[in-house]
């Protein structure tokens, strides 16, 4: 009998398509760590039903990283996703980029789940990169 395969974990990113490059950055660090990654761009074929990949990429994933920018605050996909990730009950990390913990604070119109998160400046994300290995070691010792 075949020994199962166990998944490793899947840390969703989300972002706008403008910050795509920082996105594909960030997914880099995250792999090297073991972990594996969903980028729409990347992971979204042509053609493909958009929505339906994406709510299946949550549904599997463990944590949502959120890029945090003054273009992503803008993005309807991406409050959706923070939406659909806060209903699965998974981790939601913020990381902010070109923006202060003040800044998103003092927004009136970013809602309280994403302000009541520790957020993490792009500049200290190695801190998170730690902690994220530390994680994909436990689950694959099986911990």
């Amino acid at each position: 009998m075949p020994t199962p395969v166990t998944r490793t974990w899947l840390v969703f990113i989300s972002h706008a398509g403008t910050d795509t490059w920082v996105a594909k950055r960030i997914a880099e660090q995250i792999e090297e760590r073991g972990a594996d990654t969903f980028l729409d761009e990347s992971h979204i074929a042509v053609g493909e039903d958009f929505e339906e990949r994406i709510l299946s990429a949550l549904d599997q994933a463990d944590e949502l990283l959120v890029l945090l920018t003054p273009w992503s605050l803008k993005r309807p996909y991406v409050w959706a996703e923070i939406g659909a990730a806060w209903g699965k009950r998974i981790p939601i990390i913020g990381v902010l980029y070109g923006l202060t913990p003040d800044e998103i604070n003092t927004q009136s119109d970013v809602p309280i789940l994403v302000k009541r998160r520790d957020l993490v400046d792009i500049n200290k994300l190695g801190e998170y990169l730690s902690q994220l290995q530390e994680k994909v070691k436990a689950k694959k010792e099986g911990l």
